[in-house]
């Protein structure tokens, strides 16, 4: 029995007017989009759970993560907090499958949530940058992690993570007939984009799997 109440997912304002640009735009775009009727990004609205599920996912598999996911949340009830975690034991973190190196880094995410080492309310008058800028200084969250971060919970709207296989490879299937390409290509293809690249990126990876994913 369940006895967390179902999570309440935000979506962003700008969608519609998003995918009319786009369809306008770009000739991928236009084929891509109604091909996922009324699917959109969605936030989970919760930016310490939504880091910690990036950092769990890191160098594994979707399957994987969530499999993982389930057993380290499953430690922390009702909610998965900063203050929940940093009362885990270690032992119990590595048994719910999390590497000692990930362990590490969501303690040390935990850490940063309760001394005031990030600032969710300033996000929000903040730019991407100074963002990434800011959640970087924590352990084991890079750059492609951030711009999950803005994409997934802030609902930026014009985030290009070049540093995502997934969107290379998406661009290379739908724009290149399945040629490699460089950072410097996508980021040709996405001048088209914006100023959604964030959106024409959901697209991309949706081409790939068409089940979205949820940070």
């Amino acid at each position: 029995m369940k006895d967390s109440a179902p999570v309440q997912f935000e979506v962003p304002p700008y969608w519609e007017e998003a995918c009319r640009f786009l369809i306008k735009k770009d000739r991928v775009m236009k084929r891509l989009i109604p091909q996922f009727g009324d699917a959109k990004l969605a936030s989970r609205g919760d930016a310490f759970v939504t880091l910690a599920r990036s950092v769990v996912g890191q160098q594994i598999s979707v399957k994987a993560a969530q499999t993982v996911w389930d057993r380290f949340s499953q430690l922390s009830k009702p909610a998965l907090t900063p203050a929940r975690v940093l009362k885990l034991k270690v032992d119990d973190m590595r048994a719910a499958g999390l590497s000692t190196r990930k362990v590490e880094y969501i303690v040390d995410l935990a850490l940063h949530f309760s001394n005031g080492g990030v600032h969710p309310s300033s996000w929000e008058s903040m730019n991407d940058e100074e963002i990434i800028e800011e959640l970087v200084a924590i352990r084991g969250i890079g750059r492609w992690t951030a711009e999950m971060f803005l994409i997934f919970h802030l609902l930026r709207p014009n985030v290009l993570p070049l540093d995502d296989v997934g969107l290379l490879n998406g661009i290379s299937q739908n724009y290149f007939s399945g040629e490699g390409v460089s950072r410097s290509d996508a980021r040709e293809v996405a001048q088209a984009w914006a100023p959604f690249c964030s959106v024409a990126t959901w697209y991309i990876w949706r081409s790939l799997d068409p089940v979205p994913v949820a940070y």
